[in-house]
């Protein structure tokens, strides 16, 4: 009797995961389907595809979006009208949209690695200087604020022509947090939850669900009318990038820590742009502790707003672009 019980158990576990498999594949066939890519791509070492939005002319403008997104989140209202006065280029990070993971990195269900903000920044430039950017405002929101962050750092070891001429984040993620993040990152960053845990979500996790997850993100702002229609939410439930937004996020805290012992040395031109009302990267974390140590940081506070400023408060956005371009004389 044990032995049918088992062989029940395993028939049933093989079955649960074709069934799980199947239907994540025609999950992500018809998220790639209904969001295609938006721009072209660029193969950078190692060949991997970063995939970028560019129009257009001006200074130079990098978008890079936060965790879980793409670079529609930009290309939904800030991205054009910035290209009335710039040049701007979004970026797909790597795992995410339409871009490659880090060429050489552990892979698969089972690998728990994430990309580095040292690796997204290395990936992206490469991309940037193929595609001839110059000294440009490189504009982070979240996790693409630590991404702008090490951009900018890396300008301090060596002259290149796409190193940053100046910064802006929106509620960018920039200093090391107290405590862990929960078990939604833990247990889909880790073997276990890219194996098991993800596909599941991958497969099964009904829309009404990732609409609450942007109810959640603007809190306690609407989200923009036909915001959610738009931004692709599907492409990031695909398995792949999933496994990626989780792995990254999950293993970010020491690359912080690292990271915030050469914030000191940075001159070049900040802005930041963040809402007092922000409970996903809060304020007095972040922003307020960075301008402590960064004399060349410039803080706006918004009251009343969470995590979206960019979308919230447009203007604001712009403004702080358009002050960051001034005060390195691109403008």
């Amino acid at each position: 009797m044990a032995v049918k019980a088992l062989t029940w158990a395993a028939l049933a576990v093989g079955f649960g995961s074709i069934v799980t498999g199947c239907t994540s594949t025609m999950r992500t066939a018809a998220a790639e389907r209904d969001y295609p890519p938006l721009g072209e791509f660029v193969t950078v070492d190692g060949g991997a595809r970063v995939h970028y939005l560019q129009a257009g002319s001006g200074p130079d403008v990098v978008l890079i979006h936060g965790a879980g997104g793409n670079l529609r989140d930009f290309k939904f209202d800030l991205f054009d009208k910035l290209a009335q006065n710039y040049r701007v280029t979004a970026f797909d990070r790597p795992g995410l949209g339409y871009t490659d993971r880090f060429p050489g990195l552990p892979d698969g269900a089972l690998a728990s690695a994430g990309e580095s903000p040292l690796q997204q920044a290395m990936m992206l430039r490469q991309a940037a200087g193929q595609l001839g950017i110059n000294d440009p405002v490189v504009v982070g929101h979240s996790f693409g604020g630590i991404v702008a962050y090490q951009w900018s750092l890396m300008g301090l070891d060596g002259d290149d022509p796409v190193n940053a001429a100046a910064m802006v984040s929106f509620a960018g993620v920039t200093m090391p947090w107290p405590g862990d993040l929960g078990l939604y990152y833990t247990i889909n960053g880790s073997a276990f939850g890219g194996a098991v845990v993800v596909p599941l979500i991958s497969a099964f996790v009904p829309n009404g669900t990732v609409d609450d997850a942007i109810t959640a993100t603007f809190a306690p702002n609407p989200a923009p009318e036909g915001y959610g229609a738009f931004i692709g939410a599907p492409l990031t439930l695909r398995a792949e990038s999933f496994r990626a937004n989780a792995r990254q996020v999950n293993t970010l805290r020491p690359h912080v820590v690292e990271m915030a012992q050469r914030y000191p040395e940075l001159t070049l031109p900040i802005e930041i742009l963040h809402g007092l009302e922000d409970t996903t990267v809060p304020i007095d974390i972040h922003a307020e502790e960075v301008i402590k140590i960064v004399p060349s940081a410039n803080l706006t506070r918004l009251p009343g707003v969470g995590h979206m400023p960019h979308h919230v408060d447009p203007d604001a956005a712009i403004a702080a672009i358009n002050r960051a371009a001034s005060r390195a004389g691109l403008r």
